[in-house]
């Protein structure tokens, strides 16, 4: 399990109804191509042994000593798989008859798991044949050996730790896979036999991701396929591997019956961990039950987000952009309004985050019903301002609305400079913030001047690597991008550009898109911008991926390098290394700008305001991230 990824697979071989024999070969069949794949958890459908649909067969010694068996050769077929497998047969015990789960790992039973709610419809009368799983667990003798039999067994190995429960079991108002969860399952595997109708597709793959994502788990469901008998009834093989909400896997209904993907426990036990609603119950009828796997390196099949803030599907990002817009306005229009602020002042810069933050200003006007006019767009050009950023400035504020004023600080910052005696020359720090502080003093000024209210533009990315100048644009009186990073507001942008049909805002959105990044702080080079942010604290895309991977999901430097690899093969290692780097140094050592951060809306599930989201000390050490990055380099 490196990193934490384990390769799983829900696979349904073709059966022959009552062939126990036959079927025995088809499921080592089916395993052996799971485990050649590097699975090393899979599951196979319900009483796919003798198959679902045997009927009053099930009643017979002749069929359940064939299913016992068959279940024999299967663990002699699979004895050198490193592989825990669940395959689904009739058991005899106590004098009953169960629809269980056997499960094995390299030829060994470990346990088996009779199912609890038993369907009594027309179609699935299982009451006819089987009884309900006993409350207690117990134990049974099947193919030559005595193991645990009960509902509440958990098989551990490492971060690994499955759970079973069949078909009707997660259909039911109160499934198994809740207490399994609850007692430390993080794995559970369902192996299933529903039949094929209309919307029955959709439904199966909602309860599978949808139970996934309330008991932060990872999900398999095997379904009955090929060879079921279609007496009354058609069997699909619609199989699905799910994670915490989001379905990695599945097979086609009528497919191969094969999904395969790879789950991350370390992705998972952490979301447990920060989740204060999940809640262990130390369930002392529960037994766990060790196997050995092997530690081996897991080849990722599972797509890892390039762009993880940035739906891939046009739709979903089309909704994305629109919710965030609206949660935006809908937060300034709150603060506006309480505030009894008559104006809103946004200092704009003719960059992408300014524009951002005047799209969501003029959505809030627009709720309050007030006049555009209300907002105050200053720009306020220095000794880096190129004539594109201060043209495309007025031209956004014009095309929206908003009053606009220009107010050059260069005279302000140059006597500033000489009453501290600093030379003018000196392209250092102080020659870049002076510049920052100074177009914060005016548009605050001028907020006073108005009785307004100043409207922050600085987002998540900057906040994360600190790169605001400490009560320059980092103060505001409502910070609306504070949670959104800069590779999902380019989007947002589009989104608004590609909504204001032809004519002027369009084309100066879309000129915004194409302007370098960039504080345009020191003097422009023959009138083009000098200073490009991403040459100095790296590209935005990669740190935006740091960011989601290491404060979404806990996960540590050399798993985030590990999935940065597969992500961006165009960047070489010692390029990632490097911006990595940069990206702790700096998220560690500029916590104390996030420590008094103003107000500002969260609308994702990244965001590093001091009042809940990232309590961090300002003081705390990288010490510990940074030596583990030195080792994954070694």
């Amino acid at each position: 399990m490196q990193y934490g990824f384990i390769k799983t697979a829900a696979v349904t071989p073709a059966l022959h109804v009552a062939d126990t024999a036959c079927n025995a070969d088809a499921i080592a069949a089916a395993l052996t191509r799971a485990y050649a794949d590097g699975a090393r958890v899979a599951v196979t459908p319900e009483l796919g042994v003798t198959g679902y649909t045997c009927g009053d067969l099930f009643l017979q010694n002749t069929l359940l000593d064939g299913a016992e068996s068959a279940l024999a050769r299967i663990l002699r077929e699979t004895a050198a798989y490193d592989m825990l497998c669940a395959v689904g047969l009739p058991v005899r015990c106590a004098g009953k008859l169960y629809n269980c789960a056997a499960v094995f790992h390299m030829g060994t039973l470990l346990g088996v798991v009779p199912k609890t709610m038993l369907p009594n419809y027309a179609e699935f009368c299982e009451l006819r044949h089987f009884s309900p799983a006993p409350a207690l667990t117990g134990s049974v003798t099947l193919a030559g050996c005595t193991v645990p039999f009960g509902t509440k067994l958990i098989f551990a190995s490492g971060e690994l730790s499955v759970s079973v429960e069949l078909c009707e079991d997660l259909w039911s108002p109160n499934p198994p896979s809740i207490s399994h969860a609850m007692a430390g399952a993080n794995v559970i595997l369902n192996l299933s036999a529903t039949d094929e109708i209309v919307g029955k597709e959709e439904y199966r793959r909602s309860l599978v991701v949808g139970q996934s994502a309330r008991l932060h788990c990872g999900y398999l469901c095997a379904d009955a396929g090929t060879g079921e008998s279609s007496t009354d009834m058609v069997f699909a093989g619609h199989n699905l591997v799910a994670e915490n909400g989001a379905l990695l896997s599945e097979s086609s209904p009528f497919g191969d019956g094969y999904a395969v993907s790879e789950l991350d426990l370390q992705r998972l036990n952490y979301d447990r961990r920060r989740s204060n609603t999940f809640r262990l119950s130390n369930d002392p009828a529960y037994t766990r039950i060790p196997f050995p796997l092997a530690p081996a390196p897991t080849a990722l099949t599972r797509e890892i987000a390039r762009y993880p803030f940035i739906p891939a599907d046009l739709r979903d990002r089309e909704r994305r952009c629109e919710t965030i817009l609206s949660i935006q306005a809908q937060g300034l229009a709150r603060r506006l309004s309480h505030s009894q602020a008559k104006t809103a002042v946004i200092g704009i810069s003719g960059g992408l985050d300014s524009c951002l933050a005047l799209l969501a200003t003029v959505r809030a006007m627009d709720l309050l019903k007030r006049p555009r006019t209300d907002i105050v767009a200053v720009t306020m050009p220095c000794f880096g301002t190129t004539r594109r950023t201060r043209s495309n400035a007025e031209v956004l504020a014009n095309s929206l609305g908003a009053s606009f004023r220009t107010v050059d600080i260069t005279a302000l910052v140059t006597q500033h400079f000489r009453d501290i005696g600093f030379d003018i020359n000196d392209h250092s720090v102080t020659f870049e913030n002076a510049q920052a502080r100074a177009r914060t003093y005016v548009v605050m000024d001028i907020a006073n001047q108005t009785s307004g209210l100043v409207v922050g533009t600085g987002d998540l990315s900057e906040l994360a690597l600190g790169w605001a100048t400490y009560n320059g644009d980092h103060m505001s009186m409502y910070g609306v991008n504070a949670s959104v990073p800069k590779t999902l507001i380019r989007h947002i942008v589009r989104y608004c550009a590609d909504r204001a049909g032809e004519g002027t805002l369009r084309e100066v959105l879309l000129d915004i898109l194409a302007t370098p990044v960039s504080p345009e702080l020191l003097p422009a080079k023959d009138g083009e911008i000098a200073q490009k942010t991403e040459d100095l604290v790296g590209p935005y895309e990669l740190h935006d991926f740091i960011l989601y991977y290491a404060l979404r999901w806990g996960f540590a430097p050399g798993k985030v390098l590990y999935l940065m690899e597969m992500a961006f093969p165009e960047y070489k290692r010692e390029t990632l290394v490097k911006w990595v780097r940069n990206f702790y140094q700096r998220f560690f050592a500029q916590q104390f700008k996030r420590s008094c951060l103003p107000d500002g809306p969260k609308v994702g599930s990244v965001a590093v305001s001091p009042r809940g989201d990232l309590r961090m000390p300002s003081d705390a050490s990288a010490a510990l991230w940074l030596k583990e990055l030195e080792a994954w380099m070694r």
